[in-house]
């Protein structure tokens, strides 16, 4: 199952002309998914999905002070120039890890994250 796009606005960039920027209270202040990030989405339990949610509940509230807790696991992904990777817990099994980059603002002073992959330490292969 796929999460809505809500109040979406469309922006034109030179990387992604037509993108979205997600307006929404409850996730980063603006963001954009990337097709894998989506269909990655749709393949995680709702209790994974779970765990995600409270991750990315943390990481807006560090994205809006400026400086991330080390709980998140933040770190620069190696082979993706830009990329970043976030990692929490799943329960039982390997860790969750989201891939990410920052794409040009939407409003100004306002963060806005690309969400690029997400499941286990295997979606570092194509982040």
């Amino acid at each position: 199952m796929t999460t809505p796009l809500r109040n979406s606005v469309t922006v034109h960039t030179a990387d992604r002309p037509g993108a979205s920027c997600v307006l929404e209270e409850l996730a980063v202040p603006t963001y954009e998914t990337l097709p894998r990030f989506t269909a990655d989405l749709d393949r995680l339990t709702p209790e994974q999905r779970r765990r995600f949610r409270r991750t990315v509940a943390a990481f807006v509230e560090d994205l809006r002070t400026g400086s991330f807790r080390a709980g998140l696991r933040i770190k620069r992904v190696q082979r993706a120039p830009g990329g970043y990777e976030l990692t929490w817990s799943m329960g039982t099994g390997p860790a969750g890890r989201a891939t990410w980059e920052y794409g040009p603002a939407c409003r100004p002073g306002t963060p806005r994250i690309i969400w690029r992959r997400i499941g286990t330490h295997d979606i570092l292969t194509g982040p």
